[in-house]
C-alpha cells in the first residue's frame, strides 16, 4: 500500500554547510534509514547560490555555489521526493553582481546603468546639492522613511570619469581602500622612492585606525595629498547590497531569470526577502508602500505563475496591523511569526488560551502559513503587539535573555524589534520536556511546519561564535554547524528521537491538510487539538502543569 503524504508536510530549514559541511552531507543525513519519511520539504538558506555577505543575502548570481553544494546534490533531493524552499531578494543584489560590476566599469555608457537606483537623479529637484556630492532630501519628503542604518542610505561610487555618484544602498556597505606600497605611489605619480615609502607608513596606518583618505593627515607631504587621496579612492573596492530600480524593465527580465532558476533547481515555494523595501517614489515611506508594494507583489506573482512555484512574502509587523491577514486575504502564503513567542509563553504561564485562539483564528480565516519554532534570525516578538499585552511580551523578553539570551538592537533603540536572538532550545531552559511539548504543538497547528536544524538538535546557545563574529554577530547564537559526528551521537537522544517521530507522523497521517477540519479546545493548563480528514483523525492532548502530551491517531 503505498504511503499517504500530507499537502503541508514538515519542512527543515538549514544552510548548506549547517550539517557536516556542504549540501551533500545534509542530503545524507536526509538519506539515513532513520530520517525516511520526515521532511517533505527543505528550506535551504541562500548561501548555496553564489553570494558574498550576511550569510547568503547578498546574492552576486544565483548560480550554485560550488563551495557549498552541486546539481547533483539537488538532484538526490528530488528522488527523495523532497521539494525545495528557496530565497529570492527583491530588493538588492551585491555590488559584485556582474549587473553592478558592469556599470562601475562603463558608468553612463552601461546597460545596467537604470538598473540600480542612483540617488541624485532619484531626488532631482527635491532637496539640496551638498558639497560632498549628494543630494540631501527636504525633511517633508523623508520625514516617514525609516532608514536601517545611521545617514542616509546612499554608497558613493567612484565611476570610469573619476567622478563618485551616490548609489540607494539599504543595507551592509562596506568600503575597502588598497593599502599601497612605495612602487604603487610611484607608478601613479612623480615621486622619489623614499618620499613615497613615508607617505605609505602613514597612509597605511591611518587606513588601519580606519579613517577615509580624506582624512589622513599629509603634513609635511601637502604637495602630494591630493594626488594620493585620488589614487586611494580611484582604486577603491566595495562590499554591500545596492538597491535594485524596480522601475527598469532589466531589472524584471532578472526577476524572470530568477524564478526561472528556482523552479528548475524543485523550488515550490519562494520566500520573497525585503520586497517591502523594492518600490521607493520621493515622499512616501520607504518600507511598505501603499498600493506600491502590493502592485509589485502581484506583477512577481504573474512570473511565479508561470513557473509554478508558490510565493511566501517575508514580513515583520505586529499583530494589530493584521499585515498577514492582508497578505493572506490576496490569495499568499503567510509566515506565522506570532507562534515562536505564543507557545513560550503558553509553557512559561502554563495556560494555552492565547495560543488557541490564535489557531483558531487562522483556520476561520483560511490563512495558509509556514510555521516555526526557531529560524536562521531571532525569535520575534514585535510581533505580538496586539495579540498579547505589553507587560507579558517584555516578561518573554526577559525570560529568555536571562537564559542567555540576547536583545537584538537597531541603532541603538532598544527593543524596536522585540527581536532576541537564541536557540528555542535555550529559551526553553535547555528542558528536553518544553522542547518535547513545543514540538508536539507545533505539529498540530495550522500550516506548513519548518524545522530549524538546531531546534532538532536542541543546540544550546553558542556565546562563543557571537564573541567571535564581532559587534553585528548576535544571530551566530544560533547558527551553530554540526559535524556529522555530532548528528550521529545526537540523533540516538530521547529530545531528537522523538522529535523525528513526530515529523513522521506529521508528514504521513492523512489526518493533516490545509483543507482539513481543525479544532482546539483548552481547560487550566490542559489543551486538547484535533485534526480530521476524509475518516483519518490525530489528535494530541498536552497539560502544560508538567510539560506532558500525547499524540493518538484513527486512520479510516
Amino acid at each position: 500500500m503505498d504511503k499517504h503524504y500530507t499537502d503541508n508536510g514538515p519542512m527543515l530549514n538549514a544552510y548548506p554547510d549547517s550539517m557536516g559541511g556542504r549540501l551533500s552531507d545534509v542530503v545524507g543525513f536526509l538519506e539515513k534509514r532513520e530520517m525516511e519519511d520526515s521532511f517533505q520539504s527543505f528550506y535551504i538558506l541562500p548561501s548555496i547560490f553564489n553570494t558574498d555577505l550576511d550569510r547568503g543575502f547578498s546574492v552576486i548570481d544565483y548560480n550554485i555555489n560550488n563551495e557549498m553544494g552541486s546539481e547533483e546534490d539537488l538532484e538526490r533531493l528530488r528522488k527523495l521526493g523532497v521539494n525545495l524552499k528557496l530565497d529570492f531578494i527583491l530588493n538588492h543584489a551585491s555590488v559584485l553582481s556582474p549587473q553592478f560590476q558592469d556599470l562601475i566599469k562603463n558608468g553612463e555608457n552601461s546597460k545596467y546603468s537604470d538598473f540600480f537606483i542612483n540617488w541624485n537623479r532619484f531626488w532631482e529637484g527635491k532637496g539640496e546639492m551638498t558639497a560632498e556630492g549628494y543630494i540631501q532630501p527636504e525633511d517633508r519628503y523623508i520625514k516617514d522613511m525609516f532608514f536601517r542604518k545611521p545617514g542616509l542610505p546612499i554608497l558613493m561610487v567612484r565611476m570610469p570619469d573619476g567622478k563618485d555618484v551616490p548609489y540607494w544602498n539599504t543595507f551592509y556597505q562596506e568600503v575597502i581602500y588598497k593599502r599601497p606600497d612605495a612602487m604603487d605611489l610611484m607608478g601613479a605619480m612623480d615621486i622619489q622612492y623614499l618620499t613615497a615609502e613615508h607617505i605609505c607608513e602613514r597612509v597605511n596606518a591611518s587606513l588601519d585606525a580606519g579613517k577615509k583618505p580624506s582624512e589622513i593627515d599629509f603634513n609635511g607631504y601637502e604637495a602630494y595629498r591630493d594626488k594620493v587621496i585620488d589614487y586611494l579612492e580611484s582604486n577603491r573596492k566595495y562590499l554591500g547590497q545596492m538597491d535594485l530600480n524596480v522601475k527598469s524593465p532589466l531589472v524584471w527580465e532578472h526577476y524572470e531569470n530568477t524564478l526561472k532558476a528556482l523552479s528548475n533547481y524543485g523550488a515550490s515555494i519562494v520566500r520573497l526577502d525585503a520586497f517591502a523595501y523594492a518600490p521607493k517614489e520621493p515622499g512616501k515611506k520607504n518600507f511598505m508602500n501603499e498600493p506600491d508594494t502590493w502592485d509589485l507583489l502581484a506583477k512577481v506573482r504573474e512570473l511565479a505563475d508561470k513557473y509554478r512555484v508558490t510565493l511566501l512574502p517575508e514580513i515583520h509587523a505586529s499583530y494589530g496591523e493584521k499585515v498577514y491577514k492582508k497578505v493572506a486575504d490576496m490569495g499568499y502564503m503567510t509566515y506565522d511569526f506570532f507562534l515562536p513567542g505564543l507557545l513560550i509563553d503558553a509553557i512559561e504561564k502554563k495556560n494555552g488560551k492565547d495560543l488557541a485562539r490564535w489557531a483558531q483564528e487562522l483556520v476561520q480565516d483560511k490563512i495558509r502559513t509556514v510555521n516555526m519554532l526557531g529560524c536562521h534570525d531571532g525569535i520575534p516578538l514585535l510581533d505580538l503587539k496586539g495579540i498579547l499585552p505589553e507587560e507579558e511580551i517584555q516578561n518573554l523578553i526577559d525570560t529568555i535573555v536571562s537564559r542567555g539570551g540576547l536583545v537584538k538592537d537597531l541603532h541603538g533603540k532598544k527593543n524596536m524589534y522585540y527581536q532576541v536572538n537564541a536557540t528555542y532550545y535555550s529559551a526553553l531552559g535547555e528542558d528536553d520536556r518544553k522542547m518535547l511539548l513545543a514540538r508536539a504543538i507545533q505539529m498540530f497547528m495550522p500550516g506548513k511546519p519548518q524545522v530549524w536544524y538546531l531546534d532538532l538538535f536542541a543546540g544550546k546557545n553558542d556565546h562563543e561564535a557571537v564573541k567571535h563574529a564581532g559587534p553585528a554577530g548576535h544571530k551566530e547564537i544560533n547558527r551553530t554547524n554540526l559535524s556529522i559526528e555530532e548528528m550521529e551521537k545526537r540523533l540516538s537522544s530521547d529530545v531528537v528521537a522523538k522529535q523525528v517521530e513526530m515529523l513522521k507522523f506529521r508528514n504521513t497521517c492523512p489526518a493533516f491538510s490545509f483543507d482539513a477540519d481543525f479544532s482546539v479546545e483548552t481547560e487550566g493548563t490542559k489543551m486538547t487539538m484535533t485534526w480530521r480528514h476524509k475518516g483519518n483523525t490525530a489528535s494530541l492532548k498536552v497539560d502544560f502543569e508538567d510539560y506532558s502530551y500525547e499524540i493518538s491517531s484513527e486512520l479510516a
